[in-house]
């Protein structure tokens, strides 16, 4: 019968072996599974792509000439027609030539009012370079001129009759820039940024809700990129941009820009409490999770539309938050 031995029992490792393999590093460690399946608003950032791309210099000849040349072939075309016509009725073809000129009338017209557009979204722009500078100048007089342009922009609007009386009274109080244009953002922005935050908000919820029940094939693609202009457009009518269709399309064009510039359409830190959120409803549905990451990005374009369209820089009001805009949009959208 063998001994039991008395005192601490000690095993021996081969220490070669424990030496020779390497231990794993932050690399080779597996990735959290919460982040690796957390959806990426794949819809959102593929109607950003879309909307952004640029076409070679050789696409824009080619196109360009096409379009000149079915102009001008549908120019002579129709004035054949209407030629064709007198030769033949008198009373035919005046009715044909009344229907061209009210179809070149209304060219015209269309043309006036694109061009519209386009000198309404600069006159912001510049209002929007002008107060900045005041602000970082300290100029009185300067920041007086911005004011005053902002009350003859804004004279038609009746629902800013009583912010714009407000600034009026209590504009010769103010003794610096930085005061008289706070007093005119508190005053005339914060109605408007309302308003705006409400139309940020409608397109949030639009994306997220067909992301997450449509699932036709690039539907949600589509839907982002048709919300998303809708929304810079209505942005900037609100704050007295109203543009035509091509000056919406150079709107949304310039916002989405500068976003991609910016790094900015991705999951950021602003974005996180959504894509925990996503990540969740992804178990249950991987559409469901895409559809908040979604609603997200749209909110965050849409602040950046905002910033764009809004004729004075945030000062004394607080910038929209995007966090805070998703959780408004998507209350009681996929549960609480």
């Amino acid at each position: 019968m063998s001994e039991t031995p008395k005192g601490p029992v000690l095993i021996e490792i081969d220490e070669t072996a424990e030496e020779n393999q390497p231990s794993p590093g932050p690399a080779e460690a597996p990735p959290v599974p919460e982040l690796a399946d957390a959806p990426t608003g794949q819809a959102m950032q593929g109607a950003v792509r879309l909307a952004t791309r640029r076409s070679s210099p050789l696409g824009r000849l080619f196109w360009g000439a096409l379009a000149s040349f079915i102009t001008f072939a549908a120019s002579v075309a129709a004035w054949d027609f209407v030629t064709s016509l007198f030769t033949r009725n008198t009373f035919l073809g005046t009715v044909a030539l009344g229907l061209l000129s009210a179809l070149l009338l209304a060219f015209v017209l269309l043309a006036l009012r694109e061009a519209s557009g386009f000198f309404r979204l600069a006159r912001l722009d510049r209002i929007h370079r002008d107060a900045a500078s005041a602000q970082s100048t300290n100029d009185l007089k300067a920041a007086q001129s911005v004011v005053e342009r902002l009350n003859k922009l804004y004279a038609s609007r009746k629902e800013l009759d009583l912010p714009r009386q407000r600034l009026r009274d209590r504009a010769e109080e103010q003794f610096d820039a930085d005061a008289l244009l706070g007093l005119a953002e508190a005053e005339l922005m914060s109605p408007l940024d309302a308003a705006a935050r409400a139309e940020v908000e409608n397109a949030a919820r639009q994306v997220a809700t067909v992301t997450a029940i449509v699932p036709l094939a690039l539907a949600d693609v589509a839907t982002a990129l048709l919300s998303t202009v809708r929304m810079i457009r209505r942005i900037g009518e609100i704050y007295g941009g109203r543009a035509g269709t091509l000056g919406s399309l150079r709107l949304t064009r310039a916002v989405l820009t500068h976003l991609v510039a910016t790094g900015a359409v991705a999951v950021g830190d602003d974005l996180i409490q959504s894509v925990a959120g996503g990540g969740l409803l992804s178990r249950i549905s991987r559409r469901f999770g895409e559809g908040v990451v979604n609603g997200a990005l749209t909110a965050r374009v849409g602040v950046a539309a905002i910033e764009v369209c809004r004729p004075l820089p945030f000062a004394r009001l607080k910038r929209p938050s995007v966090s805070a805009l998703v959780k408004r949009a998507l209350t009681g959208l996929f549960g609480s």
